[in-house]
């Protein structure tokens, strides 16, 4: 993959770009199997990977420069912006997306945050692309509600320009941290809602749940648990830190009962709806914190399946897990570090099998699934 500003030096986000793919692959490889050296694993399957340029379907934008010309990307520690519009992780369309919202930032003179000064307004765009129908949903990341007026006022141009913005919502994020928002979100279209499909799986996405970024190689995740866990012939699962529900939908079958959990009360009205439009009947989908859930509930399921966040699942569900003993844990991880880590406390368990996803080229980033039976 080529990119301009990776050449002249303006963004090394993609730290890897300059090794030959397949040498990235063996290497993340290479370091899987350095991580998981003290357990004996009976499968290694082969890397799974995508496109190697134009396949994120989100954009995350720090808006800087002026209310005139406003810049979309990222800042340097120093302060430096660096536009982002032309960057070649983004589908060739999404350029005429940037080039509009650059225009609507000046429309509605929502004038750019400036990180130094600790004035101006608009923080953030973020964009999310479904693949099943081209459908858009735009973020606007605010200081205040101070400019939300004016944004609705000009809200109108902007939908003629593009309409596929199917859900428009502003986050109200107030402190001057690096953090990419808040807690309020305030709708500004009647639609809070894009669906997205994977595998025949109906998906749904809200404003603050969280959802993939490289669709192409995570219909393949959900496709692959699936086909591993529906070997098991099971009839009940636990899907810990369910966000959406994608795993469990996936795994799912008529028959199966199927418990899912997530903290984010937005993931989990995105995962009953997907649940309703299948016909599951014995699905529940719950907001609650994943290892207070398992140490609190008493059935033990025949599988439990965790995608936890980096931080992996930690000591006390690890305990919890080992206690209740379920017959199959399927760990589905972003740091495979800390599932390393997380595996070597599950001592009454062997590794059946281990598969890498590239979800990320040209970074040392990738995720790794891996079943786990117990002894």
């Amino acid at each position: 993959m080529h990119c301009a500003l990776y050449s002249v030096g303006s963004c090394r986000s993609c730290q890897w770009l300059g090794k030959p793919y397949p040498q990235q692959l063996a290497e993340k490889q290479h370091h899987l199997q350095l991580l998981l050296a003290e357990q004996p694993v009976a499968q290694w399957l082969e890397p799974v990977t995508g496109e190697q340029s134009a396949f994120r379907n989100k954009a995350k934008m720090v808006v800087s420069g002026s209310v005139e010309r406003p810049l979309l990307g990222m800042l340097h520690r120093d302060g430096t912006p660096v536009d982002l519009c032309a960057c070649p992780l983004y589908p060739s369309h999404f350029s005429v997306v940037f080039s509009v919202l650059k225009s609507f930032i000046a429309r509605a003179g929502l004038t750019p945050y400036n990180v130094e000064r600790k004035r101006g307004e608009l923080k953030y765009l973020l964009l999310t692309e479904s693949t099943y129908n081209g459908g858009i949903m735009l973020r606007f990341v605010l200081r205040s509600e101070s400019k939300l007026a004016q944004l609705r006022t000009a809200l109108p141009w902007l939908q003629q320009q593009l309409p596929q913005l199917q859900v428009i919502s502003a986050n109200i994020q107030p402190v001057h941290m690096a953090i990419m928002e808040g807690e309020r979100e305030i709708p500004l279209t009647e639609q809070q809602m894009l669906e997205e499909q994977f595998n025949q799986i109906p998906l749904y996405i809200r404003p603050q749940s969280f959802f993939q970024t490289n669709p192409q190689v995570a219909s393949r995740l959900y496709a692959i648990a699936r086909d591993w866990v529906h070997a098991l012939g099971i009839s009940s699962m636990w899907d810990l830190f369910c966000g959406v529900g994608g795993f469990g939908l996936h795994c799912a079958q008529p028959q199966t009962r199927l418990t899912g959990i997530e903290i984010s009360a937005e993931a989990i009205a995105c995962a009953k709806q997907s649940a309703q439009r299948l016909g599951l009947q014995h699905v529940d989908f719950q907001a609650l914190d994943s290892a207070r859930f398992a140490s609190a509930e008493g059935r033990v399921p025949e599988l439990v399946l965790v995608n936890p966040p980096r931080r992996g699942i930690g000591q006390d569900l690890c305990d919890y897990l080992h206690q209740m003993a379920p017959g199959y844990i399927l760990y589905s991880s972003c740091n495979a570090q800390s599932m390393a880590k997380d595996i070597s406390m599950l001592a009454d368990y062997r590794i059946e099998r281990v598969q890498l996803f590239d979800m990320f080229p040209h970074t040392a980033h990738y995720e790794v699934l891996t079943l786990l039976v117990r002894h």
